[in-house]
């Protein structure tokens, strides 16, 4: 597929951009030129729609390759009778840039929330008269690790003790990366709701 890509940036966009009915036919026998015609025809198009959306090039760019990925992989989701092919990938790029904005919010606020998460543990060198808390907080924190279920422990004991990453976690548990992220993250929460407010002196279980 990156070989049509390469054709029709080097051909430039044609004058025309060719029947929609005739192009979609040779997407479906899986014909790479016809690829390159669309490419050349509406990729600065699928381009602009993406960019106006993400207000990244970079991310327009991963956009519209999407796109024609898309395209490329499942031709037979372009139906003539709804619309033209223009109007079908602007359609789906305006998604997939769409998309795209979603899961950055989505990561800019786990990222907060981590580091919110982060900020609650304790500073290291505590005054002497703040010795015996931190040893109680550091108990209870042992205390609270020990009453998660198995399968949150296992990844905080990898990613904490272990320094693996999420990534390295997921692998070594066999999970997907997301359920090791979320588990994390939930853990996470668990722990720093138990530190933000530490029992009295005598009142760790």
């Amino acid at each position: 597929m990156k070989r049509a890509f390469d054709t029709a940036d080097a051909r430039g966009g044609p004058e025309r951009p060719p029947p929609d009915g005739d192009l979609h036919r040779r997407l479906v026998y899986g014909e790479e030129a016809a690829l390159a015609e669309a490419y050349a025809a509406y990729g600065d198009l699928v381009h602009r729609v993406a960019a106006r959306v993400t207000r990244s090039p970079a991310a327009a760019e991963d956009v519209a390759q999407e796109v024609f990925a898309h395209l490329w992989s499942r031709p037979y989701a372009f139906d003539a009778r709804r619309g033209s092919l223009r109007t079908w990938l602007s359609m789906l790029a305006h998604r997939r840039a769409v998309d795209w904005v979603r899961g950055e919010e989505r990561h800019r606020k786990a990222a907060y929330a981590d580091d919110a998460v982060l900020r609650a543990v304790p500073a290291p060198g505590p005054a002497p008269d703040e010795a015996v808390l931190e040893q109680e907080r550091s108990l209870l924190l042992h205390s609270a690790l020990a009453r998660l279920p198995l399968p949150q422990r296992q990844v905080v004991h990898l990613a904490y003790f272990a320094g693996r990453t999420y990534r390295q976690a997921a692998a070594e548990l066999g999970i997907p990366e997301g359920t090791a992220k979320t588990r994390l993250r939930t853990a996470l929460r668990t722990l720093a709701e138990t530190l933000a407010d530490p029992p009295l002196r005598g009142e760790i279980p």
